[in-house]
């Protein structure tokens, strides 16, 4: 949503976006920048943290008057739960079950490669789903997505950093971009610390 902005700042950038729920290798694509949700793991790449968003469990209202809503993470298991296919670590859930300290894992009974595709699916009440409040934000205050277990859900949050290859001076339009987001990101109302 904010790529319009970043084009009337900086008309003669010229961009080419490429959406995948994986990561790719910057090289192999002819790649600048990426921007990455979560956990960065060890590499040769540089990063620059642009925010942090925390997770939730959301359920759109049709599907949780149809079902009912769970009261216990326990009452998640008679539910359709949407989740990812790969990496498997997304379908860990911020709730823990009862008289544990394990976090949820669940098998999803409709899975997607894809946050968006799963966004979709929740709001069409077909399940819910556990999604980064970047992406659900506008949903949840339009009250178009609802939390399921706000009070059983810990605090989770994911990370969001731009990361490059940097083996000599960073190109003016790299830093362009990555200086926008950084700003932009950070002044979001679902940033959180």
């Amino acid at each position: 949503p904010h790529i319009g902005e970043f084009r009337q700042n900086y008309p003669h950038i010229e961009l080419q976006l490429n959406t995948h729920d994986l990561n790719i290798d910057l090289l192999e694509q002819s790649t600048d920048v990426a921007i990455r949700i979560g956990a960065l793991q060890n590499s040769t790449l540089h990063a620059r943290h642009l925010a942090n968003s925390a997770l939730k469990l959301l359920a759109s209202p049709d599907y949780l008057s149809r079902y009912g809503t769970p009261e216990t993470v326990e009452a998640l298991e008679a539910h359709t739960l949407l989740g990812f296919t790969q990496p498997e670590s997304l379908n860990l859930w911020p709730v823990r079950l009862a008289n544990t300290d394990n976090k949820l894992t669940i098998t999803p009974d409709m899975a997607a490669s894809s946050g968006e595709t799963l966004r979709q699916l929740a709001l069409a009440g077909q399940g819910i789903v556990c999604l980064s409040d970047f992406m659900t934000h506008e949903d949840v205050r339009n009250q178009r997505l609802v939390p399921v277990l706000p009070g059983l859900t810990e605090k989770q949050v994911q990370p969001i950093h731009a990361v490059y290859y940097r083996n000599s001076p960073l190109a003016l339009r790299i830093q362009s971009f990555i200086d926008f987001m950084q700003k932009t990101l950070s002044s979001q109302p679902w940033n959180c610390q």
